[in-house]
């Protein structure tokens, strides 16, 4: 098996076109169908079927590609780690909203500090996008919340979260006091994140082991506007504390939720060492150490280290 054979075919899967892969890959049309025959006959399996829409992988193409797409990736970055005989390359890092509110920036000028070749692709979602995207190898590492993740990856306990009621101090019926207890939040009017979002599920168990119903006003994915419309005086929210690193504290009042089980677990999730680029390891420690240091020095509201 060639690289230029993995070539040939990650490009006819983009294109969805022998004819149209051939000329953007300098070759002729017979040329690249005989290189994906004997690629097809070293595997023993059909990797490619025409359909109405064009050439599209089957099942087993499908797999493969994945995996192509990964070793030429890490074929073309150790190239460029040959060529400038230092670390280098590229690697794509995922952090929910939250996260990369404390995370992001900190974690951009340790990377530039450590390792100044290795570009950095910062993705900001959902924790279950993000999993996806892990699954769909678009990603090298991220920081999750849930531990349902496959076994070939790689997860280290990273830092649990405390959570708090976050209000306005013109909301009347925002919690006085440094702490209170999900029960007692009953009839306050809440500003939360839709079902999609892995949060929501856990405050909600969290609220059904209370036994109350909340009173959610409205739903908001985006952080950004939730948190406007919290300081606005539209209701409160439940978050962590990282979600006011970018906010005014004066204008927000953070109460924290006592229950010992309302919490979040962040996990520095990868896919399996064997998967990752030198650069992506690299990348992992600086993530570990980044998120480490800022628990240790007061600059993560409401975080603490977990044993690894």
């Amino acid at each position: 098996m060639e690289l230029r054979q993995l070539r040939y075919f990650v490009k006819v899967c983009e294109l969805r076109s022998m004819g149209r892969a051939a000329v953007e890959l300098g070759v002729v049309t017979s040329a690249l169908s005989q290189q994906i025959s004997r690629l097809e006959g070293e595997l023993a399996t059909r990797l490619l079927r025409r359909s109405s829409s064009g050439v599209v992988p089957t099942d087993a193409g499908v797999a493969f590609l994945h995996q192509a797409q990964l070793v030429l990736r890490h074929a073309d970055d150790a190239v460029l780690a040959a060529q400038q005989a230092r670390l280098s390359g590229h690697v794509s890092v995922g952090l929910a909203p939250t996260t990369a509110t404390v995370l992001g920036v900190p974690l951009m000028r340790a990377m530039r500090e450590r390792y100044p070749d290795v570009r950095l692709h910062m993705v900001e979602a959902l924790s279950g996008h993000l999993t996806s995207m892990l699954q769909a190898r678009q990603l090298d590492l991220a920081v999750l919340f849930q531990t349902d993740t496959p076994r070939r990856w790689s997860v280290t306990p990273l830092l649990a979260e405390k959570l708090f009621v976050i209000a306005s101090p013109t909301l009347a019926q925002r919690p006085t006091g440094a702490r209170v207890r999900l029960a007692q939040l009953a009839g306050l009017p809440l500003i939360l994140p839709s079902g999609s979002h892995g949060l929501r599920a856990t405050l909600m168990a969290a609220f059904a082991r209370a036994r109350i119903a909340p009173n959610i006003v409205a739903e908001v994915d985006g952080l950004a506007l939730l948190m406007d419309a919290v300081r606005a005086g539209h209701g409160a929210t439940i978050q962590p504390g990282a979600a006011t690193a970018r906010h005014d504290r004066d204008d927000l009042q953070l109460t924290q939720i006592a229950d010992a089980h309302v919490g979040r677990r962040n996990l520095l999730v990868s896919l399996s060492d064997d998967e990752l680029s030198p650069a992506a390891l690299a990348t992992r420690v600086v993530v570990a150490d980044t998120g480490r240091a800022l628990v240790r020095e007061g600059r993560w509201a409401g975080a603490s280290l977990l044993e690894t």
